[in-house]
C-alpha cells in the first residue's frame, strides 16, 4: 500500500513516504476572517478533511493544524467602516468558519492556531532571519531580502526579472520593490505589538511560517492550501522558513477552486455564495457530496442545476440504503474494510471520482440483488457502501448525520400519514384494475414533489430532486 499524492513543488504525482513512519503532520492554510466563509473556502477544509480521513483509514496517526488568520489590512478596513474592533470582526467570521465546517461533517483539527497569538514566534524568526543577512528592518518595518534566498521562486516556477510581488500601504523603506514584508510599522488607530524594531503588526506570510514551525517543527509532511495562494503566500513562507534554516514542507497539496462563470469565488469579486445561505437551501450532507466528490485539483462551476444534479446522485445512494436497511430489519454495520477497486482509487493522489464510481456500482449491484430476493447479497453490499461512504464522511446512517434537518423533517410524521391515506385510495384503485385513477394519483403526487416508489412490500414514497 503507498499513497500517492500530486506534489506542487515537483509538478507530478509522488509516492508519499513521511517524515516519521506511521506519522502524518499537515498544515493547511485556513481562513482569513473578515468575513462570512463561502462554499470556495470550505471546499478547501472539505477536501482536506477528506485526505486526513483517508491517513486515518490507512492507519496513520494524524497531526492536523489549520490556522486562522485574525488580523490583516482587510480585517483592519472592515473594522474601520463598521466602526467596530477588529477582533470581534474576527471572532464572529472564525465562528462562521467553524460552524460551516461543523456544518458540512469536517472532523476538528489538531489545532487551530491564531495568527495574534503567535506575535513572540514570529519575532524569533524575525530575529534569526535578520541574523543570517536574509532581512532587514527599515522605517519601522521588517522586510525579506528575495534575492538573499537562491530557491524563491521554484513553487511558482517565476522569473525573479519579471516579479510584481503585491505591496501594502506604507511599506515604505525597501531596498528592492520585490522584497516582501515580514512586519508592518504602526499606523495610527491600527493595533500593534511591541518588537526591537518598533511597534506594528505582522505580515501574513510570516504567520504561517512562524505556526507552522511551532506546531509541526523544522520538517512536516504535507503543506495544504488553494490554488491561489502559491504565490505570493506559499511561495513566501518557503522563503522565510528555509531561510531560518527549516526543512519546512515536503509535499506542496493545492485544491482547486469553486468558479461562477468562470471566476474564482471571490468576496471582493462579490460573486460569492455563502456557506450560511446554502445549508438552509440544501442538505448538508449534499453540499458535502457537491464540494467533496470531485477531485481535489479541479475547478467546480457552481450551478444551481449541478446541485440538483448531485442531490439526486446522493438520493439514489440514499434510498437503496433504506430498501435494504428495512430488508434486513434493522440496522447493518459499515465493512470493516472498503473494497480493494475503491482503497486503489483513493490511494491514487485521493481519486475520489474514481472512488465513487466504485460506490455506484455497488449501489446498482445491491439494487439488482433487492429486485431477485437476494437479500445476503444486498446486505453484503450495504455493508460495502457504508464502508466506503464512511471514509468521504457521507453516510447519512452515521450518528453525525442522524439529527439532520430536511426540508421540514419534523413534520416527516404528518406527511407520511397523509400521504399514506393518499396511497391506499391509489392501491385500492389498482385493486379494482382502475389504472387511470391510480396513475393519476400518482402524477399528482409526483407534481407535489413526492416519487412513489412501488416495492414488493407496498409503495413507498420519498422527496424527488427539486
Amino acid at each position: 500500500m503507498t499513497i500517492r499524492l500530486y506534489d506542487t513543488s515537483a509538478r507530478q504525482i509522488r509516492d508519499f513516504v513521511p517524515l516519521v513512519p506511521g506519522c502524518v503532520s499537515i498544515y493547511l492554510c485556513g481562513a482569513t476572517v473578515q468575513s462570512a466563509p463561502h462554499i470556495g473556502h470550505i471546499r478547501s477544509g472539505l477536501n482536506f478533511d477528506i485526505m486526513r480521513r483517508w491517513f486515518d483509514y490507512r492507519g496513520y496517526d494524524v497531526t492536523f493544524i489549520r490556522n486562522v488568520t485574525d488580523i490583516d489590512d482587510k480585517i483592519i478596513a472592515k473594522a474601520a467602516e463598521q466602526n467596530r474592533p477588529w477582533w470581534s470582526i474576527g471572532y464572529e467570521n472564525e465562528r462562521a468558519f467553524n460552524a460551516g465546517y461543523d456544518a458540512l461533517g469536517c472532523l476538528p483539527v489538531t489545532y487551530e492556531p491564531r495568527a495574534t497569538g503567535h506575535v513572540p514566534e514570529m519575532i524569533e524568526m524575525m530575529r534569526g532571519l535578520i541574523e543570517r543577512g536574509h532581512a532587514y528592518a527599515a522605517e519601522g518595518n521588517v522586510y525579506f531580502d528575495v534575492r538573499s534566498y537562491p530557491g524563491y521562486l521554484e513553487l511558482s516556477n517565476q522569473d525573479l526579472d519579471d516579479l510584481r510581488q503585491p505591496s501594502g500601504e506604507g511599506e515604505t523603506g525597501k531596498r528592492d520593490p520585490r522584497d516582501f514584508a515580514l512586519w508592518k510599522a504602526t499606523k495610527p488607530g491600527e493595533p500593534s505589538w511591541e518588537t526591537p524594531w518598533g511597534r506594528g503588526r505582522p505580515g501574513w506570510h510570516l504567520e504561517c511560517s512562524a505556526m507552522a514551525h511551532k506546531y509541526l517543527g523544522s520538517a512536516f509532511d504535507i503543506h495544504g492550501g488553494g490554488l491561489d495562494l502559491i504565490f505570493p503566500h506559499h511561495e513566501n513562507e518557503i522563503a522565510q522558513a528555509k531561510a531560518f534554516g527549516d526543512d519546512f514542507a515536503s509535499f506542496w497539496v493545492h485544491n482547486g477552486w469553486v468558479t461562477l462563470a468562470g471566476e474564482k469565488m471571490s468576496k471582493s469579486l462579490g460573486n460569492s455564495v455563502l456557506v450560511a445561505d446554502m445549508v438552509r437551501k440544501w442538505r448538508p450532507i449534499v453540499l458535502r457530496y457537491y464540494l467533496g466528490t470531485p477531485h481535489y485539483r479541479s475547478m467546480i462551476e457552481y450551478s444551481e442545476d449541478a446541485l440538483r444534479e448531485a442531490e439526486s446522485a446522493f438520493a439514489r445512494i440514499e434510498g437503496f440504503m433504506q430498501r435494504v436497511t428495512e430488508k434486513a430489519g434493522g440496522a447493518v454495520a459499515p465493512a470493516a474494510e472498503v473494497p480493494p477497486a475503491f482503497a486503489e482509487a483513493m490511494d491514487d493522489d485521493l481519486g475520489v471520482p474514481q472512488a465513487l464510481a466504485i460506490v455506484h456500482t455497488a449501489v446498482r449491484q445491491g439494487n439488482s440483488a433487492l429486485a431477485a430476493d437476494d437479500k445476503e447479497a444486498a446486505v453484503e453490499r450495504l455493508s460495502e457502501v457504508r464502508a466506503m461512504l464512511g471514509v468521504l464522511g457521507l453516510d447519512p446512517l452515521d450518528p453525525r448525520w442522524a439529527g439532520e434537518s430536511d426540508r421540514g423533517e419534523d413534520l416527516h410524521g404528518v406527511v407520511d400519514s397523509l400521504v399514506g391515506l393518499v396511497l391506499q385510495q391509489r392501491q385500492a384503485a389498482r385493486s379494482r384494475k382502475d389504472w387511470g385513477t391510480a396513475d393519476a394519483i400518482r402524477d399528482q403526487l409526483n407534481q407535489s414533489g413526492l416519487v412513489i416508489e412501488d416495492s414488493p412490500d407496498g409503495p413507498r414514497w420519498t422527496l424527488g430532486p427539486r
